[in-house]
């Protein structure tokens, strides 16, 4: 099986609360890997990490042969990410939304086929359903690899 995504000796430290302890785990591909604990044992700040959102105190992190340390944008160009709380602006519609997603990668994407993949194509140009589209907007400039934080989740 293919490696898609190797951790070493995580850490991250905020002054003196450590809020992830050296954690070393490896996701192979055509796995569903999940984390579970509970509030503040660090899954989030992991999963941040890991999506280049976050800066790990220490530990290495390679995801889809991209080395986070070395070249950020290597991952950037690799993954979509759903947030488990996002705030989009009120007055857009979601085919704007999705656009302006694209443009954040320099990408021109196919705004109706995403709204279809999530069975929202008929409510393109309404300014509702937010959380839902959020998949939508996490496939903008997805290549291989999704992560969802709520529920934590990595699928390949």
């Amino acid at each position: 099986m293919t490696k898609v995504i190797s951790v070493k000796s995580l850490s991250k430290k905020y002054g003196k609360l450590v809020a992830v302890n050296n954690i070393s785990f490896e996701v192979m591909k055509g796995e569903i890997f999940g984390f579970l604990g509970e509030n503040g044992a660090g899954k989030t700040t992991t999963l941040e990490m890991i999506e280049s959102l976050r800066e790990p105190t220490s530990g290495e992190i390679e995801v889809l042969d991209c080395d986070i340390k070395k070249d950020l944008n290597c991952i950037k160009e690799k993954i979509g990410v759903q947030l488990q709380s996002s705030a989009y602006y009120q007055f857009l519609t979601l085919v704007e939304i999705l656009n302006l997603f694209g443009s954040f990668y320099n990408k021109k994407v196919d705004a109706m086929h995403l709204l279809e993949m999530v069975d929202l194509a008929e409510k393109a140009e309404s300014f509702g359903r937010i959380w839902r589209s959020s998949r939508g907007f996490s496939e903008t400039n997805r290549n291989n690899l999704r992560s969802r934080q709520q529920p934590g989740f990595l699928k390949y």
